[in-house]
């Protein structure tokens, strides 16, 4: 197997590790195992089947070979994807060069830095921490289990420490060349501790989980930690920059007991009192935070590891509480919306799975809290600009709820994993007539079971707040969800659903790809927003979707039996 430099790195920490009770070995060849899996794509029966489709066709059969012979390169294309987290970390440039309020500076740049690698923890990684797989065949070995619980914990690590890097890389050249040296080290210090606390303290949350609930209730009570930690990850955002009044160009801050309870405003305390010298009690008390608590959540998890590893067992469980009157309703749901049998039955199938997909809810639920906490977020905006509750019923705000949209990109290119990706071979044995029905079955499916209820609980929330008079621009919203939703599928669904295994790293381009998802969301909002000029322009874009929206769920698939 390939030998890792990461690992050459580790290598350096061996001897404490031992002494804390990890058999390093074993510890070594499981990560270096881990690595090797990560750096090849499996080929996967869809793949398969679109190459053997290629071949019937009489084209492309070189180019499947080739392609073929790519996927199995140990190449990691996670790192070449690296690239787009550089471009974001361009935003924490400004506040690396400009002015020395280092509290507000370094505040907001942890702020980003926090909700970046702890978005990526919850979503990419949740599965891999929870992952219960590995104990087939690893407790059958003499391996204890801190042992694997640490190679876990290691191997999120290396990821995350690549997400980090990238996204930091950026500030980090920027404060070399703008506060010097030391600067730089106290920074980079930071963003290490602040890696081992967002990973420690997701772990001990789950592990509370893991000991409070059981069976198919842990389940579900993962999946709501996953939506509640988002939301609480974009409140914590958006107080971080109201600790400050930012008044013309000065900034002030007022001492508060409640900021204790934001995590980046610890992490900016040492920056304050080594290079401005504020040695006040809350400065102090913030760089001890800084200091203390990653060392101190880490200690905690690194000594509950066998019992973490213990309790993850529960998820293996089976339960069966309420799934027959659930998937009752789902069927007769299916007949109801489904033009064919075929496509009824694929769409009952589609919802079974993303019912019970754990892995599939770890990474999809995380943008579900998006979704929902976006739109509201948003709205507040005009709060902070001064404006009444009547100002605000009266005006476009309503057009917010756009955002709730925002898991599409995620959730369309996910359909195509599952943990139990080897049942695609049913799709090559199953009569199907036309397989477009299989698509149109398992999108309706998604738009039923997650984006339809959360649009509809948002919608009322707004005419509550608006009043009825938004109720067509609620129908044009309903309109652009299924449009996009079918051209989300056609730039990145295009692949069998639940036909592929689940990556640990994210998929290469998939960064980029959602953003150009966005901006074509951007640009339906903004249609919307020019149609409002005009009298009667709301009903105009309200009457082109729906003809879009029909020509496009009707025929918009036929190219799939091609």
């Amino acid at each position: 197997m390939k030998e890792f430099r990461t690992l050459k790195l580790l290598d350096k920490i061996r001897a404490p590790l031992e002494k804390i009770g990890v058999q390093y070995p074993e510890l070594r060849l499981i990560l270096q195992v881990k690595l090797t899996m990560d750096g090849r794509r499996v080929p996967t029966v869809g793949a398969g089947m679109f190459s053997r489709s290629k071949e019937r066709n009489g084209s492309d059969n070189q180019l499947s070979s080739q392609r073929f012979g790519e996927e199995l390169e140990t190449g990691n294309r996670f790192i070449r994807s690296l690239w787009l987290y550089v471009l974001i970390g361009l935003v924490l440039l400004p506040f690396m060069l400009i002015g020395d309020n280092y509290l507000f500076q370094m505040s907001v740049s942890f702020s980003i830095l926090f909700f970046m690698v702890t978005s990526s923890l919850i979503s990419d990684f949740s599965s891999v921490l929870l992952d219960i797989r590995d104990k087939t065949i690893l407790l059958s070995r003499p391996v204890n289990a801190k042992t694997i619980n640490l190679a876990k914990m290691i191997h999120i690590l290396i990821y995350l420490s690549y997400i980090t890097a990238a996204v930091t890389l950026p500030s980090l050249i920027a404060a070399l060349f703008k506060h010097g040296f030391v600067f730089l080290l106290v920074y980079l210090a930071e963003i290490i501790l602040m890696d081992f606390f967002i990973v420690a303290l997701t772990a001990l949350l789950y592990f509370l989980v893991l000991r409070l609930f059981n069976g198919e209730v842990l389940k579900d009570i993962i999946n709501y930690v996953q939506i509640g930690l988002t939301i609480v990850l974009m409140v914590g955002y958006q107080l971080v920059f109201r600790l400050f009044d930012l008044s013309g160009f000065a900034v002030h801050f007022e001492p508060k007991i409640w900021q204790y309870l934001l995590p980046p405003v610890w992490f900016a305390g040492p920056f304050e009192v080594l290079f401005n010298g504020e040695h006040s009690g809350i400065y102090v008390s913030f760089a001890l935070l800084a200091l203390l608590v990653p060392i101190l959540s880490l200690t905690v998890y690194t000594l509950l590891m066998p019992r973490f590893e213990q309790h993850l067992q529960k998820l293996s469980e089976q339960g069966d509480g309420g799934r027959n009157r659930t998937s009752h309703f789902h069927k007769r749901l299916g007949s109801w919306i489904c033009r064919t049998k075929e496509e009824a039955v694929f769409f009952d199938f589609a919802s079974i799975m993303l019912r019970r997909e754990r892995d599939f809810k770890l990474k999809v639920y995380p943008s579900l809290g998006l979704s929902i906490v976006f739109p509201f977020i948003f709205m507040l905006i005009n709060f902070k600009e001064g404006k009444n509750w009547a100002e605000i019923s009266s005006g476009q705000s309503y057009l917010f709820i756009y955002f709730c949209t925002i898991m599409v990109p995620t959730v369309i290119m996910t359909l195509k994993y599952s943990g139990n990706y080897k049942g695609a071979w049913i799709y090559t044995t199953a009569p199907l007539i036309q397989i477009k029905d299989l698509y149109k079955g398992t999108l309706k499916a998604f738009l039923m079971r997650l984006l339809l209820p959360l649009f509809l609980v948002e919608a009322i929330i707004f005419m509550a707040i608006f009043g009825l008079r938004i109720l067509p621009d609620l129908l044009v919203v309903l309109l652009v969800i299924f449009l996009y939703t079918y051209i989300s599928f056609l730039l990145i669904g295009r692949e069998l659903p639940f036909s592929r295994r689940f990556e640990t790293v994210p998929e290469e381009g998939a960064g980029m790809k959602t953003l150009g998802l966005l901006a074509i969301l951007g640009v339906f909002a903004l249609l919307h927003f020019l149609s409002l000029r005009f009298s009667y322009g709301v009903y105009g874009y309200l009457v082109i979707l729906l003809a879009v929206n029909f020509w496009v769920w009707r025929r918009g698939f036929e190219f799939r039996d091609n």
